[in-house]
């Protein structure tokens, strides 16, 4: 498989980084979005690493539809993934669907805690929107952009 071009990695700020390729398939009403991997994430183990997982919601109008998540990766704050999830989205849908992308720490006695995320779709900040308007201007065509994280509690 061709390894897809992408922005070079952007200011890292506190939480860390993710990278994550999207394409768009009208003509099967397919949305694939890969997580590829998380650089410099926030700690949130006592031993200074983290045992991180990405969970990914897709909502329409708002509306929770499905939620899917890539493995742990344990003890460790630059996690490889390369974990592909396709979601069925209508082309008409598409101007209201959101995907809300976080970053989870996976802990054995309590909560699981919120590292960071970020929301794509039609209405998101400007980094994720160009993202998000990349991948309907190449369909069929894998967009990778690394994002940085923001609080999302």
């Amino acid at each position: 498989m061709e390894q897809p071009n992408f922005l070079p990695l952007p200011d890292q700020g506190k939480l860390g980084s993710i990278l994550l390729s999207l394409c768009c398939s009208p003509a099967s009403n397919r949305v694939t979005i890969i997580i590829i991997k998380c650089q410099n994430l926030m700690a949130k183990d006592i031993s200074g690493k983290s045992d991180p997982y990405v969970k990914i919601w897709h909502t329409y109008k708002s509306k929770k539809i499905e939620k899917v998540k890539t493995s742990i990766k344990y003890s460790t704050l630059n996690p490889v993934y390369n974990e592909s999830f396709v979601f069925n989205v209508q082309l008409e849908r598409l101007r209201d669907t959101m995907f809300v992308i976080t970053v989870m720490d996976k802990d054995k006695l309590s909560r699981n805690d919120v590292i960071g995320g970020l929301i794509l779709g039609p209405r998101s900040s400007p980094s994720e929107q160009e993202h998000w308007n990349n991948m309907l201007q190449k369909p069929r065509t894998p967009v990778a952009q690394w994002h940085v994280l923001k609080d999302m509690s």
